[in-house]
């Protein structure tokens, strides 16, 4: 009772009166990082200011500060499936020797960019991006992420890295058929889009989200505390305004219809391509990843019929290729 408490007595301080409301739901959406890793925001000094002024905390310091194990209960397709469906290393026309990506943890957009580079076997670095310093990419004048940088060479958009990256593994190839295109755009278009209102639905479930953004995401120890509690009440509410700007009355039923629908687009297939995982198998299994541990999707896999898939592509795409420093 007291966590929810408090939670009501931070909204009430972040949702008060004055313009500086919608920076600071701007700001913590950047920190929340589910809903708008993929956005920047101009506005971004007004949430620590603002806060403190709330909170009566010293500016400097809160600006510095603030801004269960997924059991997939499914059966796994057999070892030979896997291997088949298991891309081999990269073709020799394409063997970059640094490939580096700036992101946000529980970034969907980012998950999307690391679950085709695990797949394809490219060996990646990670650069854990501040959420609210956003020092790490100062060097860019892009700034939002994801960024990943091949041999110096800067991409930005998540879709369009994929696909300039498979063009690369396969230059032979032609684009991907209209069956993949499209439910490669659904991933952006809709399904990205029913993940935080679950995520925040409840106090309780804005917490562990919280709790996980900022365990995995680059905060030191002040930014961590405050980020956790103050963001999971902003959330909480953003999520409201979410649900209501994408159509949603009830977030569990479209979270299940949407993991419904696709499992319906594969007819009755392995993957959505066939033997082997497609360009839209790896989107959608890669947005998924962040909320694996978090009780929405529990939830999800309990109720729906996508843990069959979920179980098949988590071997599929096998161990992270991630270069650990």
């Amino acid at each position: 009772m007291r966590r929810v408490n408090g939670l009501a007595t931070l909204s009430r301080a972040l949702s008060g009166g004055g313009g500086g409301g919608g920076g600071v739901e701007k700001r913590l959406a950047q920190a929340a990082l589910m809903s708008t890793c993929s956005s920047s925001s101009s506005n971004s000094h007004i949430f620590p200011q603002k806060l403190a002024e709330r909170l009566g905390l010293p500016r400097p310091s809160l600006a510095r500060s603030v801004s269960g194990t997924m059991l997939f209960s499914a059966a796994a397709s057999s070892l030979a499936q896997e291997a088949h469906a298991k891309e081999k290393p990269p073709s020799e026309k394409f063997l970059p020797k640094e490939v580096v990506l700036y992101q946000y943890e529980a970034c969907p957009f980012c998950n999307k960019i690391k679950a085709f580079l695990d797949y394809n076997n490219i060996p990646y670095k990670i650069v854990e991006v501040n959420p609210i310093s956003k020092k790490e990419i100062k060097w860019s004048d892009y700034k939002k992420v994801p960024i990943l940088k091949v041999d110096g060479e800067q991409m930005v958009d998540s879709s369009d890295i994929i696909n300039k990256l498979f063009l690369r593994i396969n230059p032979d190839s032609s684009i991907p058929n209209e069956e993949e295109n499209k439910w490669f755009e659904w991933v952006d278009n809709h399904l990205v889009h029913v993940l935080s209102p679950n995520i925040y639905r409840s106090t309780s479930e804005a917490l562990e989200s919280f709790d996980y953004i900022t365990t995995h995401g680059n905060f030191s120890f002040t930014e961590r505390l405050v980020a956790k509690y103050a963001g999971a009440a902003a959330m909480y509410f953003v999520s409201k305004k979410l649900k209501k700007k994408h159509n949603i009355t009830d977030e569990r039923a479209a979270l299940y219809e949407a993991a419904e629908t696709w499992v319906d687009a594969l007819k009755g297939r392995h993957y959505l391509g066939g033997s082997k995982p497609n360009l839209a198998d790896l989107a959608v299994f890669g947005v998924l990843r962040p909320i694996r541990y978090l009780t929405s999707g529990k939830d999800m896999v309990e109720h729906t019929r996508i843990g069959e898939w979920y179980s098949r592509m988590e071997n599929t795409v096998g161990k992270p290729a991630r270069i650990k420093e």
